[in-house]
């Protein structure tokens, strides 16, 4: 079996091939390329002879999976998977797993990140400070008592809705699938709207999904709520919330996806929004992430070699 790595998975390449051994020793033949290239030419000359490939979030569709025609597995070092063309993996019969459970903390961690930042100002006092002001203006919010909502209760929601419950927020949710929270009401998404003071994204990329936080929607949030997405950014009508956002029908937004990958363009409506904190798609990525995402992407093609495979999406 051909192995072809595709991209660096950010850890130590000897650490990186130190589990490969571990975990497959002489069951494949690796490929491995320590530079991240998107273009479909090198995708596709990378990837023809491959058994197995390994990539994280670009873009891996038909127009480069129909050049490969020994691939039985694709393996997602992410947990979406929208940017594969799992569509036409499923006619080919090749096997779709992600890495799913890699990021719940660190992506969770990034959400308070944003939340904190933005309730206390946090990059205003930076600035002033450093310009020699003082707090005047800058006075900001507790969490503490406030309504917080969390759309999707994955692993990831369910996590930062534990977190909200420990910094004292009254939480409520909105989820296809309701689960045993205890200590979250859920409800359905336009009453969550309108009571929160603080809304968390936590759903796929789905054709259910995209623009679900839409014009509509966010004119049923307070003026004083403020909406965080570490999800998806077809989730959310960026233009409509930039909208809102400049116009003080809401208070603040903490925004780590977009409809594409960074880097973003100078015009996206949301770098030239309101009260608002963009950080460049990092909430999934840290130090200790990236090394347990490792470690699932050779447990996946274990389990998948030994016919007993895990995470499958198709």
């Amino acid at each position: 079996m051909k192995l072809v790595i595709l991209e660096p998975l950010g850890i130590d390449k000897a650490k990186l091939f130190g589990m490969l051994e571990r975990k497959l020793s002489k069951q494949v033949e690796t490929v491995y390329y320590d530079t991240r290239v998107e273009d479909v030419p090198t995708l596709i000359e990378r990837s023809k002879d491959a058994d197995i490939v390994v990539l994280s979030n670009f873009q891996y569709r038909k127009e480069v999976i129909e050049h490969c025609p020994q691939l039985k597995m694709i393996c997602v070092a992410f947990t979406g998977v929208d940017h594969v063309d799992v569509d036409y993996c499923k006619e080919r019969g090749i096997t779709v797993c992600n890495c799913a459970g890699y990021s719940t903390v660190a992506v969770a961690d990034l959400v308070f990140g944003l939340v904190i930042g933005l309730y206390r100002r946090i990059v205003a006092c930076n600035t002033v400070t450093r310009e020699s002001g003082t707090k005047n203006g800058l006075v900001g919010f507790e969490l503490a008592g406030k309504k917080f909502g969390v759309i999707g209760t994955g692993a990831i929601g369910c996590r930062v809705a534990a977190i909200a419950q420990a910094f004292g927020c009254e939480v409520f949710a909105y989820s296809r699938t309701k689960k045993e929270l205890p200590g979250v009401t859920y409800t359905d998404l336009d009453t969550l709207l309108g009571c929160c003071d603080i809304v968390s994204l936590h759903v796929p990329a789905t054709a259910q999904t995209k623009g679900l936080i839409n014009a509509e929607k966010l004119a049923l949030m307070k003026p004083s709520a403020i909406l965080i997405n570490t999800a998806r950014g077809p989730v959310v009508d960026s233009a409509a919330l930039a909208q809102a956002l400049n116009e003080g029908k809401l208070a603040g937004a903490g925004i780590d996806v977009f409809e594409g990958e960074p880097p973003i363009a100078q015009d996206h409506p949301l770098l030239h929004a309101a009260n608002t904190i963009v950080t460049p798609h990092v909430a999934f990525a840290t130090a200790e992430s990236m090394e347990k995402r490792a470690v699932i992407v050779f447990e996946n093609i274990e389990r998948w070699l030994a016919g007993k495979p895990q995470n499958v999406i198709c």
